[in-house]
C-alpha cells in the first residue's frame, strides 16, 4: 500500500473517532445562544428535536413540552438518558408609569448578578432589548448602609418612559426575560455561555443517539432520550415524563459544582474540577448496583470520573426518575461547571466528550439481563 493510502486510511479512522464533530459544534452554539427559559422552553425544544430527528425512529412532545426521541421504539424494555432544557429567567411582575421594569425569578436566577446585564424582554410583539439598571458607584459610596441588589430593587430599562411606551412594544406583565450572552472559547479547551445548566445535558444525550445511529449500533431494548422542561423549579418535566414512559432504567445527565474557585466549602460540597472528567455520586435516588455498573464501565474505558456524595436528594431529575411509578434503578453523571445560574458559565471540551463517551459505552453494555436487583 504506498504511503498516501496509508495516511488517508489513518485520517479515516481518526475521523471516525471523533466525538464533537463541525456540524456538532455548530449545532452547540446555536443550541446555548436559543433562548430557553422554564415554561417557555419551546424555542429551544424545537432546534434539539430538528437535530435528534434524523438519529431516532420516533419521536414526540408532551403537552408541557418535555421532547422525546425514541430508538427502537417497540422493545418492552425501556432505558432513558435525560436532560434538562430549562434555563433560569426572570418574569416581568410589575411596569412604573415612567417606563421601568420591576421582575421576580422564574427558577433560580440570582439578583446579586443581575445588575447592569443587558437581557431580551420576550413580549407579545417579539424580543425586546433591555438592560438591568443599577445607579453609578459615586451615587452610593458614603451611605451607612450602601445598597445591594435585591429581588424588590433591581429594574429593567428598555429605553421607554411611561407604562404606555412599555404597552406599545409589546411587553406585559408576565412576558419572560432572558440574558443576553451567549456562547463564547476561552483559553485551554474551556467554554462559557449562560444556560449550559443544562442545555448541555440535552446536547450530549443528542450526540449519544448521533454516535449509536452513524456507528450502526444496535441495542436490544427501547432508548428514549428525554429533553425534559421545568427542572429549575422543581423537576416537574422529569415528574411528568417518567409516569408517561414508566422506564426499567434510566441515566441522568447534569451539572455540577467546579468546587476549585474561591467561597466554595470543599468541606460541604467536596473536590471537582472542570476537566477532570464526569462526575459520579452516591445519594440515595442513585441505584448501588447500576452506579458500580457505570463505574465499571470508564474503568474498562479509560474514561476519568470524580466522585461527590449527596445528601438526601441529588437536586436533580434524577429524584424524580428514581422514585417515580414502582421505582426506576437511576444513575446520575455530571458535568463540572463554574458559575452555576450566571451568564458566564464554564465547563470544559474534555468533559463533554468524556461524558458522552461514557454515556454511550454504558448503554452499548447494558441489556435487560443486566442484574439491577436490590439484593
Amino acid at each position: 500500500m504506498a504511503k498516501s493510502d496509508t495516511k488517508q486510511k489513518d485520517k479515516k479512522v481518526k475521523a471516525s473517532k471523533k466525538i464533537i464533530t463541525d456540524a456538532s459544534f455548530t449545532f452547540l452554539k446555536n443550541y446555548i445562544n436559543n433562548p430557553s427559559p422554564v415554561g417557555f422552553e419551546s424555542w429551544g425544544q424545537k432546534l434539539w428535536l430538528d437535530y435528534v430527528k434524523p438519529y431516532v425512529d420516533t419521536h414526540y412532545v408532551d403537552p408541557y413540552g418535555t421532547a422525546v426521541g425514541i430508538v427502537n421504539p417497540d422493545q418492552p424494555f425501556k432505558v432513558v438518558i435525560e436532560a434538562h432544557a430549562d434555563e433560569i429567567s426572570w418574569f416581568v411582575n410589575y411596569i412604573t408609569d415612567k417606563g421601568l421594569i420591576y421582575v421576580k425569578r422564574n427558577g433560580g436566577a440570582d439578583h446579586q448578578t443581575a445588575p447592569a446585564q443587558r437581557v431580551w424582554i420576550h413580549g407579545k410583539k417579539g424580543a425586546v432589548k433591555a438592560v438591568f439598571g443599577w445607579p453609578a458607584i459615586h451615587t452610593r459610596i458614603g451611605k451607612e448602609h450602601e445598597t445591594q441588589p435585591k429581588t424588590e430593587n433591581i429594574w429593567l430599562d428598555c429605553g421607554a418612559r411611561s407604562k404606555k411606551e412599555i404597552e406599545a412594544l409589546g411587553i406585559h406583565v408576565g412576558a419572560v426575560v432572558t440574558y443576553q450572552d451567549g456562547f463564547d472559547e476561552l483559553s485551554n479547551g474551556h467554554f462559557v455561555g449562560r444556560a449550559f445548566d443544562n442545555r448541555i445535558g440535552g446536547f450530549m444525550i443528542a450526540e449519544v443517539a448521533r454516535l449509536l445511529k452513524e456507528r450502526k449500533k444496535t441495542l436490544p431494548y427501547s432508548l428514549y432520550i428525554v429533553n425534559a422542561v421545568q427542572e429549575e423549579i422543581g423537576l416537574r418535566g422529569a415528574e411528568m415524563i417518567a409516569r408517561r414512559i414508566k422506564p426499567d432504567v434510566a441515566i441522568i445527565t447534569d451539572v455540577t459544582h467546579d468546587t476549585n474557585t474561591p467561597m466554595i466549602n470543599k468541606n460541604i460540597e467536596g473536590d471537582v474540577l472542570c476537566g477532570n472528567g464526569p462526575s459520579l455520586a452516591y445519594a440515595p435516588a442513585v441505584h448501588n448496583k447500576l452506579l458500580a455498573f457505570v463505574e465499571a464501565i470508564a474503568e474498562k474505558n479509560k474514561i476519568p470520573v470524580q466522585w461527590r456524595a449527596l445528601s438526601r436528594s441529588t437536586g436533580t431529575d434524577t429524584d424524580s426518575f428514581a422514585y417515580a411509578n414502582d421505582g426506576c434503578p437511576s444513575v446520575l453523571i455530571s458535568m463540572p461547571l463554574r458559575y452555576m445560574h450566571t451568564t458566564v458559565e464554564m465547563i470544559h471540551k474534555n468533559d463533554i466528550e468524556n461524558t458522552i463517551r461514557l454515556m454511550y459505552e454504558t448503554l452499548l453494555a447494558l441489556s435487560p439481563k443486566t442484574n439491577l436487583s436490590y439484593l
